[in-house]
């Protein structure tokens, strides 16, 4: 059976460091991610730090993201996002794994939003 507090304190550390992150803080993920977090994104590197020092200059640290919805379960938290930097604009799933209070893995799937005749239902 889902342990439903489990999930929502999750839900709200995510939720928080998401917040705190879309406002210009990388350095909020220092606090997030366990020191041996696991990267699942072609491209991107594992471990705490590695990652930070990747996500510093990626586009996403100065992207605008526009939060459209967040799942949590168990220890799992999924967010939904548009990703907007100067030359694109992305729809974003995270899938967040937390242990003890802290990221240790992460899986996403990131899309181009195409025009909007293309996805008459929209993408978000």
């Amino acid at each position: 059976m889902e342990n439903t507090g489990t999930a929502q304190r999750n839900k709200e550390l995510v939720l928080h460091g998401f917040a705190r992150f879309a406002a210009g803080d990388i350095e909020i993920l220092r606090t997030l991610l366990h020191e041996d977090f696991l990267e699942h994104s072609p491209g991107n590197p594992s471990g705490r730090d590695a990652f930070i020092a990747y996500i510093a200059n990626a586009p996403v640290a100065g992207a605008k993201l526009d939060l459209k919805r967040v799942v949590a379960e168990d220890d799992l938290v999924v967010m939904h996002y548009r990703m907007t930097t100067a030359t694109e604009e992305v729809a974003v799933v995270d899938i967040w794994r937390l242990a003890d209070g802290l990221i240790v893995e992460h899986w996403d799937v990131v899309q181009p939003v195409p025009a909007p005749f293309e996805t008459p239902n929209g993408m978000f």
